[in-house]
């Protein structure tokens, strides 16, 4: 179950796929944070993929926009140079999964991240989730509707 629209979002600090360390405290003016399975998967690279096409849409709300998996940085450095991907991606590697537990996004039972998404406001306010089922990647629409309905109520 994804934590509760209104609660307040889990404080981490984690490595990106250059090693810079990113605090959630940083992320000023809200934040789109992305959970994913695994880099170099069919439909997490098609999944990011698109988010890396619509930039645009995040930037338009002024909220930053960060993913989140349980692969080593190096492993995100690779992918993010393959795919052209420009926004952090977070490193839960070690200890496994810390912060993806604590947003309640891991599957203990296969041990990487559930495909779950916060939109949080600059307060690290929790005002939107988008989710769906494993093997299936989050429409883009998806995050256009949750980022237009906390514009709205904000």
């Amino acid at each position: 179950m994804p934590l509760d629209i209104g609660s307040t979002a889990p404080s981490f600090t984690l490595a990106n796929q250059f090693g810079e360390t990113v605090e959630s405290t940083s992320l000023v003016g809200g934040a789109v944070v992305v959970f994913f399975p695994f880099a170099f998967s069919r439909v997490c690279t098609d999944e990011l993929g698109q988010l890396r096409d619509n930039l645009e849409l995040f930037d338009a709300a002024g909220v930053s926009l960060v993913a989140v998996s349980v692969d080593h940085k190096y492993t995100l450095r690779a992918f993010a140079d393959a795919n052209d991907i420009s926004f952090d991606l977070l490193a839960d590697f070690w200890p496994h999964g810390s912060v993806t537990r604590a947003y309640s996004a891991f599957d203990d039972a296969k041990g990487y991240a559930d495909r779950v998404s916060y939109v949080l406001d600059g307060s690290g306010v929790i005002r939107a989730v988008v989710s769906s089922e494993h093997g299936q990647g989050r429409p883009i629409t998806d995050y256009s509707q949750a980022l237009s309905a906390v514009e709205a109520a904000l």
